[in-house]
């Protein structure tokens, strides 16, 4: 087994001992198929994670582990693992040994995993952690990823090396070794059985001895650049080897830059040369590794520095034109990293998790050669021929907004799927689609704000021409495009972090060139940029430049604007205070967007004071307009804070321009339409808003108060089916509680497809899109500079447009019991019901218009096309021959779902949960109802039933139903 070192000269003293600490160790040395382990970590060493830890009960230490098996994809595919995360389970309890060690044993690896007959073990997976598993204390390898003990086949002979020290990565690496020429390096090979054991150096033995299991030298070491140790064994079976490869490097050379180069990866005219460009100031020595140089370190490949001392450059040369090459930086001889600007990178915990119908041959991780993220280049790649000719970008000012997540939205989440989606995006009305972060992130199932790099599309969504052939198909159709934009902030695994950074603290360095060490305000995860520094600009103005270009994207939404500061601030009161420095930050980049892409799109999630945000918005940038909440107590049937009125930007201080992005549900907000089920008005048994059907029925009357009011707007995916899955929702349909901690918000939702089967549902569909149709059919009215009516906290909404286009009055009645409306329309003649048809007759003066509950009015001036025939709202009673009943969805039922029920006629309904012998379990509802549908989002003590058969009764009126259901 070969292993490569990465090895650099640093002048440190460290004693024998401690260089023989190993950051995990395990006895026995080579454990076989049903052999006892015990595995002793020491927190000194690797990521650190736990280093200081121990000391009380709440500072315990745990083990996650598992099996790498025959039949694992990859290092990331561990089988059989015991324990769940985040869970204090005493089984799982590692013992404190003291000085920062712990230790755990594993009884015959076989039966305490269950693996089956037949299944070849080939390691064992282990990660020490704290109680509760939060990720950022775990103790693993240096570059944070999993541990790994080998299992031999019994009756197997094996070797391997003790020292120099090795991390336990799935292909062990020799830590950095503290060497230079004329110096001394301990080496220590050991066997599994006695033999004739053999150290050589460079080809020349150093050791032999026979019928041993353990040999030792200490060599002299006499050749610069690349050194190879090999071990022998020979037991009289046959010979086993190992041996791992350090570098010392040259005195690295001076030169200046090549002309025309920028940081990254340049391109030859000729297709045969790249010149490599790695940004790194205070660094010493780079070398480039990669399938060029079989992975070795190698002097021929140690980059040039300029006289600064802040680039790193080398031309590689002799390259085949459209093959696709692999290769890391070794920086300083004990960082291991990948190419910033890299457009295609490969994972080896993530890739094998894509399918091919994703990403068609997707090149393999070179496995055994090297560790950690692998960069690439391809000289003449394939490029895209783009199609759309004659696209001009919609008007910032009348945006409808369509923000998605691929992983939601559909079931096959990648590009070809959503292209062949945009006809349902485009009928909806929009004319902009918002795709949630889709530059690398860490793993596959991400929202994608944990960005690592920033050039490369995610591939778990697919290839690059893939996604430039959605953007040219949206296009087509006069469809923006727009990227949620993530440079607040990046993870440990981005080159950006792992050149500058420090692991005893688990955080950046203060040297960073880009990250501030701890961040500057409340909201910050992972490691806050500093966008006050010249490094970090210029990456963040090559990002611009790249996707608006390469990709011909039409703009971004920025996470975490109001994040770009380098003001420190400890509460949210600090930082929502106006502050100069970020506001030419944002000016910088604004500019820089312009320039290289005029009237490209710069929306702003800052959610911050007025002040602050409407300055940016009369400097020509669109904001995030947060009114989830007040939309949602309309809907909910509340009014105590139901204004709506700072959903049009006049009416918020200082704003000039339409700039502000209006939306009721964003990726971050709960739908409105389970808040509505689990917590809407009851207190009209006739009029429940927590019956399905009423529910749905008022977040369609909110729509025009939404959609009408000048500016441009926004729709979270699915809203427009009145997607009723809670954002907190888990993978298994659990709600945890209490509720609102957010606990499974990343996780994935199903996709809401089968809504529009119904027909409330699409009549929703319906309605959003004629809202919208309308709004394109006379645009200009919806850059009215006024509005007038009523949108404050009053459950009687009236907004009025009176423009020389078209003139607009909408009213809806978002109480619980029926209400008569003044409105005063802006003229007096005939006035067309937009949504249902017919017409009204306005005198000009105040008439009282009644509405039932929930029930809303659209009227114009003209008579325009493209409205849809409503059906009215629901109201009781029930058509006749409808019946009580209860059921449970799903049946079988898991740890969560929905129990829907249907009441006949109004008065109290009681259901209760039994078991098979009709014994009570719960009682699940007692309350007065109205006839209708309703749904009860169940969790809690369905969770921790247990398996078999159980009932669900309903009574009401002295009728009593009862259903059967089987818990899994």
């Amino acid at each position: 087994m070969k292993r490569t070192a990465l090895v650099s000269i640093i002048f440190l003293c460290l004693c024998n001992s401690l260089i023989s600490q190993n950051l995990l160790s395990w006895a026995p040395e080579f454990p076989i198929d049903n052999s006892t382990i015990t595995a002793t970590v020491d927190c000194n060493k690797g990521n650190r994670g736990l280093f200081n830890f121990e000391g009380g009960n709440s500072n315990n230490v745990y083990v996650h582990v598992g099996v790498i098996t025959n039949l694992s994809s990859g290092p990331a595919d561990w089988k059989y693992t015991k324990f769940s995360w985040g869970v204090a389970d005493a089984a799982a309890k590692a013992t404190p040994l003291g000085g920062n060690k712990y230790s755990y044993t594993i009884t015959n690896i076989r039966s305490f995993f269950g693996v089956p007959a037949g299944e070849t073990i080939k390691k064992v997976t282990i990660i020490f952690r704290n109680a509760n598993g939060n990720n950022s204390i775990k103790q693993v390898n240096s570059d944070n990823s999993d541990m790994y003990i080998p299992v031999y086949a019994s009756g197997e002979f094996a070797v391997r090396f003790s020292l120099p020290p090795f991390e336990p990565r799935y292909v062990p690496w020799v830590e950095p070794v503290n060497v230079i020429v004329g110096g001394t390096l301990p080496i220590t090979g050991i066997s599994s059985a006695n033999a004739n054991l053999t150290l050589k150096l460079n080809g020349t033995t150093i050791a032999s001895a026979a019928a041993v299991n353990t040999i030792s030298n200490t060599p002299v070491i006499t050749t610069g650049c690349e050194n190879k140790v090999m071990l022998e064994g020979n037991d009289g079976s046959g010979i086993k080897k190992d041996s791992f490869s350090f570098f010392i490097p040259a005195t690295t050379i001076t030169a200046p830059l090549p002309a025309g180069v920028q940081e990254g990866i340049n391109y030859s005219a000729n297709n045969t040369e790249v010149t490599l460009v790695l940004f790194a100031p205070n660094k010493t020595n780079v070398v480039v590794i990669g399938d060029f140089s079989n992975w070795t370190i190698q002097c021929a490949n140690q980059m040039n520095r300029t006289a600064d001392g802040k680039y790193y450059h080398l031309k590689l040369a002799g390259l085949t034109p459209g093959t696709l090459y692999k290769f890391q930086y070794v920086v300083d001889g004990s960082i291991k990293t990948t190419d910033p600007y890299t457009e295609l990178i490969l994972d080896p915990g993530n890739d094998g998790f894509i399918s091919a119908a994703t990403f068609p041959n997707l090149p393999a991780y070179p496995t055994g050669l090297t560790t950690g993220i692998v960069g690439t280049f391809q000289t003449a790649a394939p490029t895209y021929t783009w199609t759309t000719t004659g696209y001009t970008r919609p008007d910032k000012k009348n945006l409808i907004i369509y923000e998605l997540w691929l992983k939601d939205f559909l079931a096959t989440s990648n590009w070809q799927t959503l292209t062949d989606t945009l006809d349902y995006i485009k009928n909806l009305g929009i004319n902009a689609i918002e795709v949630m972060p889709f530059n690398e992130f860490e793993g596959n199932n991400s929202w994608g704000y944990n960005p690592s790099f920033f050039f490369a599309p995610d591939k778990a969504y697919g290839t690059k021409n893939n996604l430039k052939k959605f953007i040219d198909e949206a296009h087509k159709r006069g469809m923006a495009v727009i990227m949620d934009a993530v440079l607040n902030h990046a993870t440990g695994t981005s080159p950006l972090a792992q050149l500058y950074w420090n692991a005893a603290t688990n955080q950046p360095a203060a040297g960073s060139p880009y990250f501030n060490v701890t961040a500057t305000h409340p909201f910050s995860v992972f490691n806050d940029f500093n966008h006050e520094s010249e490094a970090t600009k210029y990456h963040t103005a090559r990002y611009i430049r790249h996707w608006l270009t390469e990709y011909k994207l039409d703009g971004f939404r920025w996470d975490l604007s109001k994040g770009f500061t380098q003001r420190n601030c400890a509460d949210v009161n600090c930082w929502n205070q106006i502050d100069a420095t970020r506001i030419a930050t944002w000016q910088r980049y604004y500019d820089s967007m312009q320039v290289v892409s005029p009237s490209s799109y710069c929306i702003l999630e800052h959610l911050g004071n007025d002040d602050e945000e409407s300055d940016l918005a009369n400097r020509g940038m669109l904001l995030w307009g947060k009114m989830t909440d007040a939309y949602n107590e309309n809907t909910m049937g509340y009014g105590n804070t139901s204004s709506i009125d700072r959903a049009f930007y006049k009416n918020r201080a200082g704003w000039n321009q339409p700039h502000l992005v209006t939306y009721a549900e964003s990726h971050d907000e709960e739908r409105l339409m389970y808040k509505n089920v689990t917590f809407g008005n009851t207190t009209n048994t006739a009029h429940d808003v927590r019956s399905v059907a009423i529910a749905i029925s008022r977040t369609e009357a909110i729509q025009p108060f939404l959609l009408l009011i000048p500016g441009p707007k926004m729709i979270w995916q699915f809203g427009e089916l009145a997607n009723a899955t809670s954002i907190f929702s888990c993978n298994n349909g659990t709600i945890p509680q209490p509720y609102g901690n957010g606990q499974c918000k990343l996780e994935s939702k199903p996709a809401s497809w089968p809504l529009l089967q119904q027909a409330a549902r699409k009549q929703l569909y319906n309605v959003v899109a004629s809202l919208n149709r309308l709004r394109a059919a006379k645009p200009n009215a919806f850059l009215s500079t006024t509005i007038s009516g009523n949108l404050g906290n009053d459950l009687k909404k009236v907004l009025i447009i009176n423009h020389t286009d078209l003139a607009v009055v909408a009213i809806g009645n978002f109480d619980v019991t029926a209400q008569t409306i003044s409105v005063t329309f802006p003229s007096a003649g005939t006035w067309y019901n937009y949504l249902a048809g017919g017409t009204f007759a306005a005198t000009g003066a105040a008439q009282a218009i009644t509405l039932q509950p929930g029930e809303y009015k659209v009227y114009t001036n003209q008579n325009i096309p493209g409205g849809v025939v409503l059906t009215p709202p629901p109201t009781p009673p029930t058509p006749s021959g409808t019946k009580l009943m209860v059921q449970a969805n799903p049946n079988p039922f898991g740890t969560a779902g929905i129990i829907k029920y249907i009441v006949p006629s109004t008065g109290v309904v009681n259901i209760v949960l039994l078991n098979s012998l009709g014994q009570k379990v719960q009682h699940i509802l007692s309350a007065t109802k109205s006839s209708g549908e309703y749904e009860i989002p169940v969790s809690g003590i369905f969770k921790v039933l247990a398996k078999g058969a159980y009932y669900l009764r309903i009574e009401q009126n002295g009728e009593i139903k009862n259903t059967r259901f089987v818990k899994l």
